[in-house]
């Protein structure tokens, strides 16, 4: 007689603690009425490799990652998703039946979904976009933006070298701005992008000039502590559309749970409250 395992999933990274997932996979176990078990690990990069390999041998169908691993997972998957490959970063693991660890990014998912639920109006098409910052997030962020057809891109970085290089990467459509004239790209784009963490709680504020800001524009910031930082509050008053960073942490989740637990899980004001506690 064999027994049914009990799908266990979980978050990696370094540190963990202050993770908001965990709230949030309880919050859908609950809701959904799912058996499993969804937990936070803290794991030092040089024991990134042996614990996701033993995690499958433990009833783990897969698990969510974090800074500092997202790009170190890569090297260690069998296999990864077009859009992991692209980003160069992966968020999400899936522990095949067949033994291999398959890698996926569902960051940009998150931000394209978040987007479009906090501000309904919003498409592709209403003209381009000014991303600041160059890190991973905008990575995926750029990535999402592309594939969805927006056909150009404002990037701006407190280091040009960064910016540039994902310019090669994503290519003509995007164009890098030097980060000292990045309040000027604000007017031409239709929807603006802070992927940086100035801004959050503990951070130096995001202090590019924001008088360029038009009535009806789309902006959004990845931070979500505070859940409305300075710049949209600034850009609110601005007459702006803006939309909070805490959708993308839940929308990225989705594909994830769906995956490990058998559901698609709804992003709603439940699932916010779960998180916001």
């Amino acid at each position: 007689m064999t027994e049914h395992k009990i799908p266990l999933a979980g978050v990696i990274g370094n540190p963990i603690a202050h993770s908001k997932s965990p709230h949030l996979f309880r919050h859908w176990l609950k809701t959904y009425n799912r058996p499993g078990f969804y937990v936070p690990m803290h794991v030092a990069e040089g024991d990134l490799e042996s614990v996701i390999r033993s995690l499958p041998k433990m009833g783990f169908v897969g698990c969510n990652v974090t800074l500092p691993h997202k790009v170190d997972v890569l090297q260690i998957a069998d296999l990864a998703t077009d859009r992991a490959t692209l980003i160069g970063a992966a968020n999400t693991l899936i522990f095949r039946r067949d033994g291999k660890i398959h890698a996926d990014n569902t960051d940009g998912y998150g931000f394209i979904a978040n987007l479009k639920q906090g501000a309904p109006g919003w498409a592709p098409s209403i003209g381009p976009a000014a991303v600041l910052g160059a890190g991973g997030a905008a990575r995926a962020v750029i990535a999402s933006l592309i594939d969805v057809g927006v056909q150009e891109i404002f990037l701006s970085n407190r280091t040009r070298p960064k910016a540039e290089a994902l310019q090669s990467a994503f290519g003509t459509k995007v164009t890098v701005v030097d980060w000292v004239q990045a309040g000027n790209i604000l007017e031409d784009s239709a929807t603006v992008v802070n992927t940086t963490s100035l801004g959050m709680t503990g951070q130096p504020e995001l202090r590019v000039p924001l008088d360029g800001l038009r009535r009806g524009t789309v902006v959004t910031d990845l931070v979500y502590s505070p859940l409305k930082t300075r710049f949209l509050q600034e850009a609110e008053a601005a007459g702006c559309v803006t939309v909070d960073g805490l959708g993308m942490l839940l929308h990225q989740a989705v594909p994830g749970f769906e995956r490990w637990f058998g559901t698609r899980p709804e992003v709603d004001v439940d699932a916010r409250a779960a998180v916001l506690g």
